[in-house]
């Protein structure tokens, strides 16, 4: 059975083909998981550093200082970038430390962020109760999206499972149950027609899914892999169920 199962590879060179670039697709589509992950654990993290720079500017310290003082206190990636912006400042101006500190961030909220602080900053606006108002509405925001996300997302891998893995087995049960591969029914080209719809419905999910979560470029990374994935589910379904 098993080289049953890899001579369906070796006649098949389009289905090959596409296994060999959804692999190959699949390494590329890792760096933008990891990069959105940092971003989404700044974003995360950015109500709690305002609300302690807040207390710090409170408490009669500087902002300077009391980017220092949370720069000590958070462990987390927007600690560090917050480490390296305060070691900068001494061989530049503060202002434009922020600035290099918002754009190494990659995040659109921290760098609405200190260009509000700056602007509070040079327009002498209180900004103790700035950064206040500013953590609990980055804290509202970061919720709802938090929750969105979940939500979709959930939703986003039913339709994936559903259509790449739940239907093609299916449809792959029935067709080898009722006109089985050892009766002598000859269902080749009808195969290659399925194994075709199936690649393009999981095409067609995986755009679904990554335009509900509002990211289609990165999720079009993993298209080829589960197009092979599901196009094998049927392949190899039909020939082990009709076998």
């Amino acid at each position: 059975m098993i080289f049953g199962i890899l001579e369906i590879f070796r006649n098949d060179p389009l289905l090959l083909l596409i296994l060999t670039l959804g692999i190959a697709f699949a390494i590329g589509g890792v760096p933008p998981i990891i990069e959105r992950n940092r971003r989404r654990n700044i974003e995360n993290d950015l109500p709690a550093m305002l609300e302690a720079l807040s207390d710090s500017l409170g408490a009669g310290l500087g902002l300077q200082q009391a980017m220092a003082a949370e720069a000590e206190r958070n462990t987390g990636v927007l600690g560090k970038l917050l480490k390296d912006t305060l070691k900068e400042s001494h061989a530049s101006s503060f202002d434009a430390a922020l600035s290099n500190f918002a754009t190494k961030s990659r995040s659109s909220q921290v760098q609405r962020v200190m260009h509000l602080m700056s602007t509070a900053v040079e327009q002498q606006a209180p900004l103790q109760n700035i950064l206040s108002d500013m953590s609990r509405d980055y804290e509202r925001l970061n919720d709802l999206m938090n929750r969105r996300e979940s939500d979709l997302m959930g939703r986003s891998i039913l339709i994936i499972m559903f259509v790449s893995i739940g239907l093609p087995f299916l449809i792959a049960f029935i067709v080898g149950l009722f006109a089985p591969r050892s009766e002598g029914y000859q269902l080749d080209s009808f195969n290659s027609s399925f194994t075709m719809f199936f690649g393009a419905a999981s095409l067609i999910a995986i755009s679904v899914s990554g335009r509900m979560l509002g990211r289609m470029k990165s999720t079009l990374w993993w298209a080829p892999l589960w197009m092979a994935i599901s196009m094998s589910i049927y392949h190899v379904g039909v020939f082990v169920i009709g076998g």
